[in-house]
């Protein structure tokens, strides 16, 4: 055993001992991401670096960084070499987005196979599949409205989560949107009667909701930034086979996001909440404006170095 120990540690010190060790850990421990954009801010910002677990719901098929080769064939047909726990409702998870199968998003899982949702302008209503009575016994009294002859739980997470928000960047949100798209998207549109809801007319039809029922085994992810972030409502719902793991911890925080694309959405993801805090009662659009912030970017969040994902997330949040 002493000898072996001896031929490992040497064998490390090899680059190519270091690159097996390195993919070891890839492959089935942790993986670095960056999150790349604001859809699930303010629990998660955009300049985040972070580690994620790969170990959260089973050992997914191992790949190669970058170029997504995948070393293992599929022998379970689930994405998994080591089939796991299933994500719950709350957790947020890293997963193939299921448009392309390649692209890595984070989300919160708002729903879990067999659950039924309805959304509309700042309400996501929720009915779990277990039911009446474990709704009454699992969340609180106000939060429950009976819709459709059962209870549904409106908008369960943001009390628990202070990051969810419903703050558009722009003369919109995502349930207009939706309505604009509403043969491309995944929830049903529909017309409830006695729903407190504004209604509108689409291809001569009344819609004041979209609705959805989540299929076995696959799992609901919406955006903690809702009015900002494409998700599950618009490309529907995660197989558990692209389903890579869990957010861990940040080791590295920057804001590095130019004037352009906070203030226009060059690039993607117009932030005026950020803008506002940095330029306070200057005019956004200023130059002087545009100064604070060039002497504004590329500072660290040093408040977020190092934290717990399931900590931050249940803290007010205290930057954009």
């Amino acid at each position: 055993m002493k000898h072996f120990l001896k031929k490992l540690y040497h064998f490390s010190g090899t680059w190519t001992g270091a690159i097996f060790f390195v993919l070891i850990m890839i492959f089935f421990v942790a993986q670095s991401f960056v999150i790349p954009s604001g859809s699930m801010k303010r629990s998660m910002l955009i300049g985040d670096f972070l580690f994620a677990k790969k170990f959260s719901y089973g050992i997914p098929i191992p790949e190669l960084p970058w170029i997504g080769l995948k070393v293992f064939p599929d022998i379970h047909h689930n994405g998994h070499l080591i089939e796991g726990d299933r994500p719950q409702r709350t957790d947020i998870v890293i997963f193939y987005v299921p448009t392309d199968r390649k692209t890595h998003y984070v989300k919160r899982c708002v729903a879990v196979g067999g659950d039924e949702l309805l959304y509309y302008d700042k309400h996501l209503l929720i009915h779990p599949h277990e039911g009446d009575t474990y709704i009454r016994a699992h969340y609180p009294q106000e939060k429950i409205v009976t819709v459709m002859g059962k209870l549904w739980v409106d908008n369960p997470y943001s009390k628990l989560f202070p990051g969810i928000q419903y703050l558009p960047e722009y003369d919109a949100n995502s349930f207009l949107l939706m309505l604009q798209r509403v043969n491309q998207v995944d929830m049903q549109p529909l017309y409830i009667e006695g729903l407190k809801a504004p209604g509108y007319t689409v291809g001569g039809s009344p819609v004041n909701v979209f609705y959805k029922k989540v299929e076995p085994d696959h799992y609901y992810m919406i955006g903690d930034n809702r009015d900002n972030s494409n998700d599950s409502r618009f490309w529907g719902s995660v197989p558990y086979s692209l389903i890579i793991g869990q957010p861990w911890f940040t080791y590295f925080s920057l804001e590095y996001r130019s004037y352009a694309r906070v203030y226009s959405g060059s690039g993607g993801g117009r932030d005026h909440q950020a803008l506002s805090r940095v330029c306070g009662d200057l005019d956004l659009g200023s130059k002087a404006c545009e100064k604070k912030w060039d002497a504004y970017r590329y500072s660290v969040r040093w408040s977020r170095v190092g934290r717990s994902i399931k900590t931050m997330e249940r803290e007010e949040p205290t930057v954009d």
